[in-house]
C-alpha cells in the first residue's frame, strides 16, 4: 500500500483536503515532520542545514573513521547507521525523514542546474573535516564529487553545480533503497534521479538505462496509483516521464505508447488543422494557415476529488518574457478570420504537458524539413498562448528559438529570447517552488544548454569571438575547438587544449588534443588516465579510419562499444570500417544496431541495402523490410524483385516463397504511407503489373497503378520538368493499357465503364497539360520529344471511349 506521505510529496503540494490532516498528524512528528514541511514550502536548503541532517551527515567522530573511505561509502554507512539506531516506534518517522532528504537533494540539484535561482551548498559544513583532508581545496573536492558520479566511462559535465546533492540522492535512492522499501513509489524518485544524472553525463549510460527500466516496471505495478481515477493526474505525469526516459535511450516505440496513454488519460483531442487567417501585415485575403486544434472529449470529466490536485498556474509576471516578433512584415501571431471557432480550452498543467509531449514525439519521429518546422511552430504557438508554468514555457520558448534561428525575419527574436532565458536563471523574483511545477514531465534543458544555444546563434551570425568567450566560460572545449577550426585558427585550438591540460588532466581533453593533432599518443594517454573505461578515448579509431588502417579502426571501435554500446555514431563508423574490410556480416550487425537506435538514420539504412544487394538473404530482407519499409522504398524494391524474379538467396531459398508475407507487408506499408507513388508501383509489380493470368491480380494491380498515378500528379510542380512529364505519360499509357485489358474480360459492365471513364479523364488531363505547357505558341505544335507520346495518349483516349460506349450499349 502507498504510504500517506508519498502522493503529496510526488505532487509537490497539499490539496485543500490534506492541509488540516498534515498539520495535525504529519508535520508534528519529531524527525520527518519539520523536513516535510520545509520540502513542501520549497525551502530545500533548510532541510540540508536542519539539525537532524547535520547530525546524520557530520555527526561521526574521527575515532570511528574508516581508512581511505570515499564520500559515497561514508554517506551510505551513516544512513544505514541512522536507520539501525531507530526503535520500532520511530523507524517510520526516520524513513520519512530520509525520503524528504532525498527529494530535497534532487530539487536542489534541479534548482542549481536547470531552474535557478542559484543556490550554493557548502559541503565542508555538512561533512566531517577528517573525511575531506585529501580534498581540502574546493576544486579538488568538486573533482572528487564528479568522479563519484562517473558511469560507464562517461564523465560528468565539469561545471555542474552542487554535485554533492545528486550524490547524496543516489546513496539514498540506490545504495540504501532496501532499507526504504516501505515506500512503494520510491522507484519513481529513482527514475527522476536517472533522468537528471543522464543529462549531466557526456553520453548515454547503459547502467542508467537498466535502472530506469526497472524503476518504470516497479511503478507500473503499483495499482493504487495508476488504476485509481482520483490519481489520474499523477498517472499522466508518470507516463510522460517514462516517455521522455525512453526517448533518451532511443526507445521510440515504448515512448510513443506512453505518450498515447497520457493523452488518453487527459482526454484531449489534439490535431493539426487548417484555418483561414493572415500571417503578414500587408496580406489582403485570408488564406489557409496551419494551426493546432485542441479539444476536450465530452466524456473527459474531472472528479471532484482531483479538482484541486493539479498545480495552480504561476503568475505571468513571474515567468520569462515571451518576446513579440518586431518585424515590419510578418505578424507576431496568425490573425485568424474566425478565432472563436478555434479557441483553446483553459488548459491544466497536465494538459499542457501532454501537448508538449506530443510535440516532442512528433519532432523525434519526423525528418528535419520546413513542413515539420511549421507543424512544430503550431505546437509552440498553442502552448505559448497560455503562459502558466515555468517548465512548459521555457521548453516551448527554447524549441521556438531553435526553429526560428534559420529565418532572417525571426533570428533577432531567437537571439533576444535565448538571452532572456539565460538571464532568467539569476532572477530571484520567481520562487523555485513555482519553477518546479511539472518540471519532471517536461524536457526542459539545463542552463548550459541555453548558453550553448546562444553561442551557436552567435556563430551563425558571424560573431565567432563572442561565441568563443561563451564556450570557454562554459568549458565546452569541443565546441571551442570547432569554432577555432572554423575560423582557421588551428594553432589556437591546440594551444587552448594544452593550457587546460596544464591545469587538470582529463581523458576528454586528451581526446580532443588527439583530434586536433592527429597523434595516437594522446588517445593512449586518455585511455590510461581513464583506467581503460573511457569510450571516448577509443576515438583514435577515427584517426585509423582516416589513415585507412581499417583493422586497427575496427578493434578500437569494438573496444569502445564494449564499454558503452549506446554510441550511435560509433556503430555507424564501425559499419563503414567493416565494409572497407569486406566484413559484410560485421557491417550488417553494426548498421542494424544503428537503425535500432535511430530508425530514421537514412545513411545506415542505405548501407544496409548495399549489404542486402551483396549478400541476398530473402528471410533477412523481409525482416529488415518490416522496419525499413515506411521510410526507405529502396529496401522494398529489393524485396519485390527477389520475389517476382524468384531469386535464390544465399541460404538456397526461393524468393517466391515469401510472396504472401510480402503482400501482407506491402499492405501495412501503404496504410501508413499512402502518398508514395514508387511504393504503389512496387505493390502493382508484386501482382504482375496487370499482366498476370489471374484476373483478380490484374484488377489489384490496376488499382495500385491508378493510386501511383494520382500520387505522381499531386506533387507540386511535377509537370514543369519535361523529362518527368514524359515519364508520367509513359506510366499513364501502361495504366490505360491495363485498364483496357481488365475491362474487356470484366463481367460487371457498370464497374468496367467507371474504370474506363476514370482512365480516360486522367489521360485527357495529361494531354491538355502537354498542349498548354509544351506547345509552340505560334504553330500549336508540341515539342518533338513529347509529340509521339501525346499522340499515343490521344489514341488510347479514343480506345477507352469506344470500349466504354460498347459496354454501355450492351
Amino acid at each position: 500500500m502507498v504510504r500517506d506521505v508519498e502522493l503529496p510529496v510526488l505532487r509537490g503540494f497539499l490539496s485543500d483536503g490534506e492541509k488540516t490532516e498534515w498539520k495535525q498528524n504529519i508535520f508534528s512528528t519529531a524527525e520527518g515532520g519539520p523536513l516535510l514541511q520545509s520540502l513542501l514550502e520549497g525551502d530545500f536548503e533548510a532541510i540540508l542545514l536542519s539539525p537532524q541532517v547535520l547530525d546524520l551527515l557530520g555527526g561521526e567522530a574521527e575515532a570511528h573513521a574508516v581508512e581511505d573511505q570515499t564520500i559515497e561509502a561514508y554517506l551510505e554507512r551513516r544512513v544505514l547507521a541512522y536507520l539501525s539506531d531507530s526503535t520500532e516506534d520511530d523507524r517510520s518517522d526516520r524513513e520519512t525523514a530520509l525520503l524528504a532528504v532525498a527529494v530535497a537533494c534532487l530539487h536542489l540539484f534541479v534548482q542549481s542546474n536547470w531552474t535557478g535561482p542559484p543556490v550554493s551548498v557548502h559541503v565542508p559544513d555538512l561533512l566531517p573535516a577528517y573525511l575531506l583532508q585529501s580534498v581540502s581545496e574546493p576544486q579538488a573536492l568538486h573533482a572528487s564529487l564528479l568522479s563519484s558520479l562517473l558511469l560507464d566511462g562517461e564523465s560528468v559535465y565539469s561545471l555542474v553545480s552542487n554535485p554533492f546533492c545528486l550524490l547524496l540522492a543516489r546513496v539514498l535512492l540506490l545504495s540504501c533503497r532496501s532499507q526504504l522499501d516501505a515506500f512503494q513509489l520510491l522507484p519513481w524518485w529513482t527514475l527522476r534521479y536517472v533522468s537528471l544524472h543522464q543529462q549531466v553525463l557526456e553520453a548515454r549510460s547503459p547502467q542508467l538505462l537498466s535502472l530506469a527500466q526497472n524503476c518504470m516496471d516497479s511503478v507500473a505495478r503499483c495499482e493504487a496509483l495508476l488504476s485509481s481515477r482520483t490519481n489520474r493526474r499523477l498517472a499522466i505525469q508518470f507516463h510522460l516521464e517514462c516517455a521522455y526516459t525512453c526517448l533518451t535511450y532511443y526507445e521510440y516505440q515504448p515512448a510513443k505508447e506512453h505518450f498515447t496513454k497520457a493523452r488518453e488519460l487527459c482526454g484531449l483531442d489534439i490535431n493539426m488543422t487548417g484555418a483561414l487567417g493572415k500571417r503578414t501585415r500587408y496580406q489582403e485575403n485570408f488564406l489557409a494557415q496551419l494551426i493546432l486544434d485542441v479539444r476536450r472529449k465530452e466524456e473527459a470529466s474531472v472528479p471532484e476529488a482531483e479538482s484541486d490536485a493539479t498545480p495552480t498556474p504561476t503568475p505571468v509576471s513571474l515567468l520569462p518574457k515571451d518576446h513579440a516578433l518586431s518585424d515590419d512584415t510578418v505578424l507576431n501571431k496568425i490573425n485568424l478570420a474566425e478565432p472563436q471557432e478555434h479557441e483553446l480550452p483553459d488548459l491544466s498543467a497536465e494538459e499542457q504537458a501532454v501537448i508538449l509531449g506530443i510535440c516532442t514525439d512528433f519532432q523525434k519521429n519526423n525528418p528535419i524539413h520546413k513542413l515539420t518546422d511549421e507543424e512544430l511552430l503550431a505546437f509552440t504557438s498553442c502552448l505559448l498562448s497560455q503562459p502558466k508554468f515555468w517548465a512548459v514555457e521555457v521548453t516551448s520558448l527554447g524549441l521556438r528559438t531553435k526553429l526560428e534561428k534559420g529565418s532572417s525575419r525571426r533570428v533577432e527574436r531567437a537571439m533576444t529570447q535565448t538571452q532572456t532565458i539565460v538571464d532568467y536563471f539569476e532572477e530571484k523574483s520567481c520562487p523555485v517552488s513555482e519553477r518546479l511545477k511539472m518540471f519532471y514531465c517536461c524536457p526542459a534543458p539545463p542552463r548550459w544548454s541555453f548558453q550553448r544555444q546562444l553561442a551557436s546563434l552567435l556563430t551563425d551570425l558571424g560573431c565567432s569571438s563572442s561565441a568563443l568567450l561563451i564556450y570557454e566560460r562554459l568549458e565546452m572545449w569541443e565546441d571551442a575547438v570547432i569554432c577555432y577550426e572554423r575560423i582557421g585558427q588551428h594553432g589556437k585550438a591546440e594551444e587552448i587544449l594544452r593550457r587546460e591540460l596544464e591545469k587538470r588532466e582529463t581523458p576528454s581533453l586528451y581526446c580532443l588534443l588527439g583530434d586536433v593533432t592527429r597523434e595516437h599518443e594522446y588517445y593512449d594517454r586518455a585511455w590510461e588516465l581513464s583506467n581503460h573505461r573511457s569510450a571516448r578515448a577509443s576515438a583514435q579509431a577515427l584517426l585509423h579510419l582516416r589513415q585507412r588502417q581499417f583493422q586497427e579502426c575496427v578493434d578500437c571501435f569494438e573496444r569502445s562499444l564494449r564499454i558503452n554500446p549506446m554510441q550511435l555514431g560509433v556503430w555507424f563508423s564501425l559499419g563503414c570500417a567493416y565494409f572497407a574490410l569486406e566484413g559484410y556480416e560485421g557491417a550488417a550487425r553494426a548498421f542494424q544496431r544503428c537503425v535500432g537506435l535511430e530508425p530514421d538514420n537514412c545513411e545506415a539504412w542505405n548501407n544496409l541495402v548495399c549489404y542486402i544487394k551483396l549478400r541476398l538473404n530473402c528471410a533477412e530482407v523481409a525482416r529488415l523490410g518490416r522496419d525499413a519499409a515506411p521510410h526507405w522504398p529502396g529496401v522494398l524494391e529489393i524485396l519485390v524483385r527477389a520475389v517476382v524474379e524468384d531469386l535464390i538467396d544465399n541460404q538456397g531459398e526461393h524468393g517466391s516463397t515469401h510472396k504472401s508475407k510480402l503482400k501482407e507487408l506491402m499492405g501495412r506499408v501503404t496504410s501508413c504511407s499512402s502518398t508514395d507513388a514508387q511504393v504503389w508501383r512496387l505493390y502493382a509489380r508484386l501482382y504482375g503489373d496487370g499482366h498476370s493470368n489471374n484476373p483478380e491480380d490484374n484488377e489489384k494491380a490496376l488499382q495500385f497503378l491508378s493510386k501511383a498515378h494520382r500520387c505522381e500528379t499531386q506533387v507540386s510542380g511535377w509537370e514543369k520538368e519535361p523529362s518527368t512529364f514524359r515519364e508520367v505519360m509513359k506510366r499513364a499509357v501502361d495504366m490505360a493499357n491495363v485498364t483496357l485489358s481488365c475491362c474487356r474480360v470484366k463481367t460487371n459492365h457498370q464497374e468496367a465503364v467507371q474504370l474506363l471513364n476514370s482512365a480516360r479523364l486522367s489521360l485527357k488531363s495529361l494531354a491538355s497539360k502537354a498542349k498548354q505547357l509544351y506547345a509552340d505558341v505560334a504553330t500549336g505544335e508540341i515539342q518533338a520529344d513529347l509529340s509521339d507520346d501525346v499522340k499515343e495518349l490521344e489514341q488510347l483516349i479514343k480506345e477507352l471511349q469506344d470500349l466504354s460506349a460498347q459496354l454501355r450499349s450492351q
